[in-house]
Order: structure tokens, then C-alpha cells, then sequence
């Protein structure tokens, strides 16, 4: 199991990457196992702003489908165009090519509210 000590995690199980005043948004590689086969992802927020915790899209599964939420407030400005022919690459490398959203942070404070690496793992009980 990965936990990646450079990235900020929150308790629903996904991953923030800061660049800037850019995110990248995804799941963990903890979820993506809970989760199984990941067969479809869908996120039509898109140049929306949305406020921490509010569902940006959804993650299907072969068994079960999941509601993504934002890690911090903000605006979508990209959403990874790989998903939609090759949702597996949640799966095989959910830090990497597996991203789901970048967003243009609106409130930075809300950076220390999130979890670091051992926080997430001792969350998560690995």
C-alpha cells in the first residue's frame, strides 16, 4: 500500500497535490483497492466552484459506485481526459496518470485541516 509523504489526504480517501495555487485531485491507492475494478468515472463539474466536501464527481466500480468529494474549496479547471477512455488507471496508479481533477484553490487555509501520510495510514489502519 502507498501513502506518498508529499501529499495531503482526507478521511472520504482522497489525495491533494499542491502546485502553486493548482491542486491535483484524486484517490488513494487505499480506495482504489477497497473499490475493485474501477470501470467508469464520471465528473461534469467542470469550471464549477465548489465549496470542501461537496461531491465533484462519482467512481464506479464493478460492484459499487462512489461519490467524490473536494478536499478543499475551489474551481475545477481540468478534469484528466485520460479517464474517460481508460478508467482502470485509477487503479493501476491512482497518484499518477490515475488524477481526477485540478483545481484553482479559493481558500488555502483550509490546507491544514487535511491529513498527512501517517495521519491517513493510521486512518486507514496500514
Amino acid at each position: 500500500m502507498n501513502f506518498p509523504e508529499n501529499l495531503k489526504y482526507t478521511k472520504d480517501h482522497e489525495w491533494i497535490s499542491i502546485d502553486g495555487d493548482t491542486a491535483t485531485v484524486g484517490i488513494t491507492d487505499f480506495a482504489q483497492g477497497e473499490l475493485g475494478d474501477i470501470v467508469f468515472v464520471e465528473i461534469e463539474t467542470k469550471s464549477q466552484t465548489l465549496s470542501k466536501e461537496a461531491t465533484f464527481g462519482t467512481v464506479e466500480a464493478v460492484k459499487t459506485v462512489s461519490d467524490l468529494f473536494m478536499p478543499i474549496s475551489g474551481e475545477v479547471s481540468e478534469v484528466n481526459p485520460a479517464l474517460e477512455s481508460n478508467p482502470e488507471l485509477v487503479n493501476s496508479d491512482p497518484y499518477q496518470a490515475g488524477w481526477m481533477v485540478k483545481i484553482k484553490i479559493s481558500n488555502p487555509e483550509e490546507l491544514n485541516e487535511l491529513l498527512d501520510s501517517t495521519a491517513y495510514q493510521a486512518l486507514t489502519g496500514h
